[in-house]
């Protein structure tokens, strides 16, 4: 973790200031933000006139001290501006990113301060101390005190210990509306009056719990931080459930001279402009020193939501070599980097060490590498933790390419460091990282390019025992959980059905909404490293719709929106190399659509097309597919059947 004394500076040459408040501007001179001083420390944001955020107080208690942040002293005001360009690693909107932004740099009496960072998208702050040894955080203050009783979409979390996957249903309520007794995780959503749009989530997270959001106060919200778990368990019966026995009465135990997490808020427009922002992503810290050319993103052939239903073979379908071959065999085929041992390859949860007889592991990996296919293995992450180490040196020696670590649940101190430890591990012994049952991503992804995906995602998984995914909540995910990073939502359904024909199924599962909308998701979606849900034996019988996903790529140099309302629809167009991608979905309404092709380069490019049948309104599984060649002069009109979507691959003509 980086401790760096960010703060020295302004320290060194600090001068006593009598001014009360403070202003910073966003480059363009939309977004102001304010900061007073007395008699406590807040802020409040506002774009193009339009208020956003009232005084909202922030502030941190450290053991034995006065809160930071009651009646502070000024002891130096800086402002800078920030314009530097580099490179993401692993892109999952735009490989070249641009920091443009303009700084306000507040140090207090006491050794501490308060950066600010206004950007034409957004706003945040974060706090610096310089104290020696450790030091106790007992609490710190965030609100969020709106001016407006503004939209949001809301997760109901209740559990007092928060405990949770992060897979919550969002629903669409007024702040006003929200109760004490639920919260919600980050990143939360919210839409002015006026029509801007905000995304309340936090980066550069190290060394310090998640922050989650409680309402029941009219317009404001407040923050709440797990405390520190001083001692648990596993609940009886339960290989991953845990329960607390004892918890501190304070949140962290941290280096006394550190920076602490970006208090994000990004404001947009509209819907659309949410979809390029980057936000969370340019403020996470820098991506570790080290050769990462290894990292390999990707697509998988997943087994678990497919329950290993295979037929037309010659073989007794299951968790076993022969079973395995036949999937590496099918992403050999089209072109997929990985297949997913997920729950079950191993002798028990608790020993993922060793596989069970039916699975030789090390001729599946052989296997594998022969075809060019790498293997990932779930692991739970109680064993992870007790040896962490023994467990990654060893599958580093079996030849596997990377983890998919699940069932993590908290957000604690403790939880957030260990995830940290699982990235380092997995990075120094060249293994890809796919975080399940976790919380968002939180900027590691861009401090370990070896960390692609997390779930902290109600995902497509769930369709497997209940009704709720459906081309409503597609159509939410973008503008909310999405914004914070990328998401293993797990597309990819070939089995589709309308509201009125789906059933829920765990074992021959099927997706809410048309074959189309499921190729869209590929376009729409940001994962590096994607699943393809469905059985291969499913997918070899229909080469048309397998053809086109297994060609969509993972990471994107450029992103361009094109449409969006959330949760009602979404389309964006991407760029990989010198070829473009478009995705478009709609919610259970069907719509036209205008998809202006004005972001192409010059010249012709040949659109090969993946779109809703004729009769997708009444059979979900109805696409049709075409080929055209298009300029950036086109405009085409595309119709979205009731779940609906579209998709296309634009490539230049040489």
């Amino acid at each position: 973790m980086k401790r760096l004394f960010l703060i020295a500076a302004a320290l060194t040459a600090a001068t006593t200031t009598s001014a009360r408040e403070y202003t910073v501007t966003s480059p363009d001179g939309k977004i102001e933000v304010k900061v007073s001083t007395q008699p406590e420390l807040r802020w409040s944001l506002s774009r193009a006139g339009e208020r956003l955020l009232e005084p909202s107080r922030i502030g941190l208690t450290l053991a034995g001290e006065a809160p930071l942040g009651v009646a502070p002293a000024v002891r130096s005001v800086r402002t800078s501006a920030i314009d530097t360009r580099s490179t993401a690693e692993v892109p999952t909107k735009f490989r070249e990113l641009h920091d443009r932004c303009n700084e306000l740099l507040i140090a207090f009496r006491g050794d501490w301060a308060v950066r600010l960072r206004v950007y034409d998208n957004g706003a945040a702050y974060r706090f610096e101390t310089a104290r020696r040894g450790e030091t106790v955080v007992e609490d710190e203050t965030a609100e969020f005190n709106f001016a407006s009783d503004n939209d949001t979409y809301w997760t109901r979390e209740r559990n007092p210990d928060f405990i949770s996957h992060c897979e919550a249903f969002f629903e669409r309520k007024r702040l006003s509306e929200l109760e004490r007794s639920v919260y919600a995780y980050l990143p939360v959503y919210f839409a002015t009056p006026g029509g801007t749009r905000m995304v309340v989530t936090e980066t550069d997270l190290e060394d310090y719990p998640c922050m989650f959001l409680f309402g029941g106060e009219g317009r404001r919200l407040r923050a709440e931080f797990p405390p520190v778990v001083l001692e648990s368990r596993l609940k009886e019966g339960s290989d991953r459930n845990e329960e607390f026995l004892r918890k501190a009465d304070y949140i962290a135990v941290t280096e006394g001279t550190r920076t602490y997490p970006w208090r994000v808020v990004t404001v947009d427009e509209n819907d659309r402009a949410l979809l390029e922002n980057y936000l969370p992503y340019q403020l996470a810290s820098k991506a570790v020193e080290g050769d990462a050319s290894w990292v390999r993103p990707g697509k998988i052939s997943w087994d678990w939501w497919n329950g290993l239903n295979v037929y037309g073979v010659d073989f007794e379908a299951g968790v076993n070599t022969a079973t395995y071959k036949y999937f590496i065999d099918f992403a050999a085929r089209y072109g997929l980097e990985y297949i997913l041992l997920d729950e079950g390859w191993s002798v028990s949860t608790l020993n993922i060490r060793e596989p069970r007889r039916e699975v030789d592991l090390k001729e599946i990996v052989r296997y594998g590498n022969e075809k060019g296919v790498g293997v990932i293995l779930w692991t739970l992450w109680n064993p992870m933790k007790k040896d962490l180490t023994g467990i990654l040196d060893t599958y580093r020696d079996w030849g596997v390419k990377g983890i998919k670590i699940d069932f993590m649940q908290r957000s604690d101190q403790e939880m957030v460091n260990f995830y940290e430890q699982i990235a380092r591990a997995a990075y120094d012994r060249g293994l890809l990282v796919d975080f399940h049952g976790s919380f968002k991503p939180a900027g590691l992804q861009r401090k370990y390019p070896n960390v692609l995906s997390f779930e902290g995602v109600y995902g497509m998984e769930n369709d497997k025992c209940s009704k709720d995914i459906t081309p409503a909540h597609d159509c939410v995910l973008p503008f909310t959980r999405m914004v914070a990073g990328p998401m293993d939502y797990t597309p990819g359904a070939t089995v589709n059905a309308t509201a009125a024909d789906f059933s829920v199924s765990w074992s021959h599962p099927m997706s809410q909404g048309t074959r189309a909308h499921q190729a869209a998701l590929y376009v729409i979606y940001e994962s590096p490293l994607q699943m393809l849900c469905d059985s291969p034996s499913h997918y070899l019988r229909t080469p048309e719709f397998t053809g086109f996903i297994a060609a969509v790529p993972t990471v994107w140099d450029q992103t361009a929106a094109l449409h969006a309302s959330a949760g009602e629809y979404a389309a964006v167009a991407r760029r990989n190399g010198d070829r473009w991608y478009i995705g478009a979905i709609t919610d259970w309404t069907g719509r036209d659509m205008e998809i202006d092709l004005s972001f192409l380069g010059e010249g012709r490019y040949r659109m090969q097309y993946f779109a809703d049948g004729v009769n997708a309104d009444s059979y979900a599984q109805d696409f049709r597919t075409g080929e055209r060649e298009v300029t950036r002069e086109d405009k085409l009109n595309v119709r979205l059947a009731s779940g609906g979507g579209w998709a296309a691959i634009l490539t230049p003509v040489k």
